[in-house]
């Protein structure tokens, strides 16, 4: 059986190898081909583009593949029950099936698969938006300790970056002269 591999992680600082070399192994055991692995570092929430994840669902309805892996339930959608039942609906419709390497009662559910895949999408919604409060309450309690947020203020000099740019010179080598980058010096002059 040739399968497809999705994974997912939130932010960059977070990694897929864990995700892939379990889902590989256990495709492996299976005896499943791995046809495609895709490969997301992006939030599930729906309120980003998730590239992978619209490739290979294109490819599901292509049926480049008969089944699709993922870690969990969350880890395909975080959008909550709505989105999540649609995508596994569509996979069902085009002859892919499907499988949640963490939660294999998912297969033995029977008429009751909708419901469990719904309550355990909306929890994954949920917390979701906990992460969100909490994440954001957070950052509230740093700016009232009087941490300062954001990235670190590049003083950029506009006087010699003018000068530069009337002795011909374009704003890459001005940049890399004043050991800033070109955006950065864009905006300064900009703003200047």
């Amino acid at each position: 059986m040739k399968i497809a591999v999705y994974a997912r992680v939130s932010t960059d600082k977070q990694e897929n190898g864990n995700q892939l070399d379990q889902l590989r192994e256990f495709a492996a055991r299976q005896g499943w081909e791995v046809a495609v692995e895709y490969v997301d570092t992006v939030s599930g929430s729906g309120k980003k583009s998730r590239p992978e994840f619209e490739r290979m669902m294109l490819a599901a309805s292509q049926r480049q593949f008969d089944l699709v892996l993922f870690w969990r339930l969350d880890r395909l959608s975080r959008e909550g029950v709505r989105m999540t039942l649609t995508y596994l609906e569509r996979l069902d419709s085009w002859g892919v099936a499907w499988r949640s390497y963490q939660e294999p009662y998912l297969d033995s559910c029977g008429v009751m698969k909708d419901l469990v895949v719904a309550v355990m999408s909306l929890m994954a919604q949920q917390e979701r938006i906990a992460i969100s409060e909490r994440t954001k309450a957070g950052l509230a309690r740093a700016v009232k300790a009087g941490k300062v947020l954001g990235r670190r203020a590049v003083l950029v000099d506009v006087k010699r970056a003018r000068e530069l740019q009337r002795g011909g010179l374009g704003l890459r080598p001005i940049a890399k002269k004043l050991k800033v980058s070109v955006n950065t010096l864009s905006r300064a002059l900009r703003a200047a």
